[in-house]
């Protein structure tokens, strides 16, 4: 007979339990490891809890949380903040019991919705999950940077060829010149568009906490930045997270040499999966991704909200928020980015 499956709330002492845990899980992403957790603490305050799974005091499976709350968006549990992925890790035959769990810990904070985002997910009472709006894109990298050249289809590797032709400055790095370099580009590149940029501090927190395993890369045009993008590394895997360019950046082909060089990088890091990330079906960035030779894989999210009430709304394709984005896209850049950091705390 198996033992009875227990959970708790992890405490400083499971540190080392729940690392196992998420190393030995193929499922497991970035978005699971507890500095992913400590930054998004760090930077925007939204408290970072972990619910434990024991069978006879032996740690089985768990599910990290942030307690996000905003005046704008209100309060969710959501695993994890600022994430695409999260949900349980471990064992899947617990999920049921975390997710309840985790059902009792949203009504003792407060929080009116539970969102999953990967993971086994349950299917229990007041819960529902989507399988057909989001998609990921993963595809292994080639042996060498002309083979990586040659991997892209025809019509998207002429225009890398157009983007490696005019020139451009590559620099990669982790420093305050890279993290102000990136941070310039992205706020530039979200404000266009029409989306208010996440904290700096966010940055700053991930490359700290990330060491090593996180980095950003950024192309220059005559010693000026025009495309950036920030990434980590998990597993045998880089995932290239919050990247953008300017206005200038399009006819440079800037973007397409960015993840181009990106690839290439990561080979050099001991890296061969290159991980797109996921974008929502049918946009711009799904056939973007596509157009590169990526694949898309459904992906599964899952919601819960406290007596059916409606979950809360953060997508910014919402069509809800179709006049504020127009509205957003003609701010000046400097108030979009005084301003933005504020609001985009609560889209954890």
């Amino acid at each position: 007979m198996s033992r009875p499956l227990a959970v708790r709330l992890a405490c400083e002492a499971d540190a080392p339990a729940l690392a196992a845990l998420v190393a030995s899980d193929p499922g497991a992403s970035v978005f699971h490891r507890a500095e992913w957790q400590a930054a998004v603490t760090r930077a925007c305050g939204h408290e970072a809890l972990t619910l434990l799974a024991e069978r006879g005091g032996v740690a089985v499976a768990a599910l990290p949380v942030h307690v996000v709350h905003s005046p704008l968006f209100g309060r969710a549990l959501v695993s994890t903040g600022f994430a695409v992925g999260g949900g349980v890790v471990g064992d899947p035959s617990a999920a049921e019991a975390l997710c309840a769990a985790a059902c009792e810990l949203a009504r003792r904070r407060n929080a009116p919705t539970i969102e999953l985002r990967g993971g086994p997910l349950p299917q229990g009472p007041g819960w529902h999950v989507k399988t057909d709006s989001h998609a990921g894109f993963v595809a292994p990298l080639a042996a060498d940077d002309e083979a990586q050249l040659l991997a892209i289809p025809r019509k998207q590797r002429a225009e890398v060829r157009k983007g490696l032709a005019n020139a451009l400055e590559v620099r990669i790095g982790r420093g305050p010149g890279d993290l102000a370099m990136h941070y310039a580009v992205y706020a530039e590149s979200v404000r266009n568009l029409g989306t208010p940029v996440f904290p700096r501090a966010l940055f700053a927190a991930m490359l700290e906490a990330f060491g090593a395993d996180a980095d950003i890369l950024t192309v220059l045009h005559e010693g000026a930045p025009v495309a950036s993008v920030f990434s980590f590394y998990d597993r045998g895997a880089v995932l290239p997270y919050w990247g953008g360019g300017t206005r200038a950046a399009r006819a440079l082909r800037a973007n397409d040499v960015m993840y181009y060089a990106l690839m290439n990088h990561a080979r050099s890091q001991g890296c061969d999966r290159f991980d797109f990330g996921r974008s929502k079906v049918d946009s711009g960035a799904y056939h973007f991704k596509r157009n590169w030779g990526f694949a898309p894989e459904p992906l599964a999210y899952a919601h819960w909200t406290e007596d059916g009430a409606a979950p809360r709304d953060v997508n910014p394709l919402s069509p809800r928020y179709r006049a504020r984005i127009a509205a957003w896209q003609r701010l000046p850049l400097g108030l979009a980015n005084r301003l933005g950091p504020w609001i985009a705390r609560g889209l954890a």
